[in-house]
């Protein structure tokens, strides 16, 4: 479908849905500030869909609107932007250019790929290494920007097996999103379900309970989705001979040294940035605000005396437009659940459906999402409050149904356009990479299977953690 035929139908649904809604006589169970609330979601998530508008300044107007006719109050739309969660993602991006300003993505690089001796090692140790960058770099983004000279070393040393520079180059963005579940900063969509799950249900979720409930399913679904790109891309004859990646090799698309002693800069970085993580992850013992914590570390990575960037060169790597759409879409999510929209809109649901029969239609729905919404977050802003909504009628644990939600819904590998990371690494100028006849011989194997193991996740792995199927 073309952009302009994109355009005529989203626009087309938005107001005829405005129409039906503008008639007192329908519908004469919904409010008033219901009806506006669905008519601003409506003209918002058609323009996310149908438009080249701008995802922020789409959001931004819907804030604006619903602000304008009293759904909601200024307060609520400003007070979204001083969440702890907004801080909590601003501080991350400081502390992760710190990091990059030192090179230790090169060491670890280095450190793990380094010891492959076959392509399958290379393949799961490089896996391995993704995975742990969700704790260092907020956003898939950021973590595909801070993997690609990697994936440029590793391509210059196969350079004359050309499927595996292909596999690697499906490989590097496929973990990238799936394990961004790992924590709640690896996208922007985690910070917009938990604000709505708080706001809905009163349900907060940590920094610890996300990465006890995340992080095994983002190893779990990474290293799945790597034997899947392997195998998907390469023949056997492919995948058999030795690997050798060398530091020499990865040093030489480095700016900072990979090997050898660290410099004292690397130290302070290296022990600030576990003691962050530490102290995330410990937050039931002493209390204190992942926000708080991460604030804390970014004041000292940028300090003269103790930092290793300066503050407004790494407060220039905040995406504000990501914070200023993420607020917006809050203070959306909010006006559905205040005004009753959104239990009006799931109230025509049978209540007798099974749990297992919502969760699966909910992962289902979510993961087929980014073929109708590109944003991640746009994605979640959508139907995290709907499903929130659905769950309270159909009994089913509201923090279960949204997190299930909001995982199948990093599943987004189907077309180029689909995510940033999948865009970046489908076109490396001098290095053979994917086709969008390659992203669609993965996306059929690997959505079910995705889709499948977060069901598995919220049926029978986190029930024994902590978060029931029902309430």
């Amino acid at each position: 479908m073309t952009l302009n035929l994109r355009l005529a139908a989203a626009l087309c649904a938005a107001l005829s849905l405005c129409a039906v809604l503008a008639v007192p006589a329908n519908f004469p169970a919904l409010g008033g500030d219901a009806r506006l609330t669905l008519a601003v979601f409506a003209l918002a998530t058609c323009a996310w869909i149908g438009t080249p508008i701008d995802d922020t300044y789409i959001a931004l107007g819907a804030g604006l609107a619903l602000t304008a006719t009293g759904v909601i109050s200024s307060d609520t739309l400003f007070g979204t932007l001083g969440e702890d969660t907004v801080w909590l993602l601003i501080c991350a991006f400081v502390l992760a250019a710190a990091v990059a300003r030192t090179g230790l993505a090169g060491r670890a690089a280095a450190f793990l790929v380094g010891g492959a001796r076959t392509v399958r090692q290379l393949v799961h140790l490089t896996t391995a290494a993704l995975v742990v960058t969700a704790f260092a770099v907020p956003a898939t983004s950021g973590r595909a920007a801070l993997a690609l000279p990697v994936f440029l070393a590793l391509a210059k040393v196969l350079a004359d097996r050309k499927r595996l520079v292909v596999m690697l180059a499906l490989l590097f963005p496929t973990v990238i999103l799936l394990s961004a579940v790992a924590t709640l900063i690896g996208a922007g969509a985690h910070l917009i379900t938990v604000s709505v799950l708080w706001e809905a249900t009163g349900d907060r979720i940590g920094f610890t309970q996300w990465l006890l409930l995340g992080l095994p399913l983002a190893v779990a679904s990474s290293h799945l989705a790597a034997e899947t790109v392997l195998l998907t891309t390469t023949r056997r004859a492919e995948r058999a001979g030795p690997v050798r990646i060398t530091a020499e090799e990865i040093q030489r698309h480095s700016e900072s040294p990979v090997t050898g002693p660290w410099t004292q800069a690397e130290k302070r970085c290296a022990l600030l940035l576990a003691t962050v993580v530490a102290l995330w992850c410990s937050e039931p013992l002493h209390r204190v605000s992942p926000a708080v914590v991460a604030l804390i570390g970014a004041v000292v990575a940028s300090s003269p005396a103790l930092g290793t960037v300066r503050l407004k060169d790494a407060l220039k790597t905040v995406p504000w437009s990501l914070l200023l759409f993420m607020a917006a879409t809050m203070a959306m999510g909010v006006a559905l659940a205040d005004s009753g929209a959104a239990g009006w809109l799931v109230s025509g649901l049978p209540a007798d459906v099974a749990p297992a029969v919502f969760l699966g239609v909910v992962v289902a729905v979510s993961t087929a999402a980014h073929l109708v919404l590109q944003s991640r977050s746009a994605r979640s802003s959508v139907l995290v409050p709907l499903v929130i909504a659905a769950a309270v009628g159909a009994g089913v644990n509201p923090v279960a149904a949204a997190l299930a939600s909001t995982a199948a819904a990093g599943f987004c590998h189907t077309l180029p356009a689909s995510a940033k990371p999948v865009t970046l690494f489908s076109d490396v100028p001098g290095v053979p990479t994917y086709t969008p006849r390659d992203l669609l011989r993965l996306s059929a194997v690997l959505a079910p299977l995705t889709a499948l193991l977060v069901l598995f996740f919220a049926a029978a792995v986190w029930p024994l953690l902590g978060v029931p199927v029902t309430r």
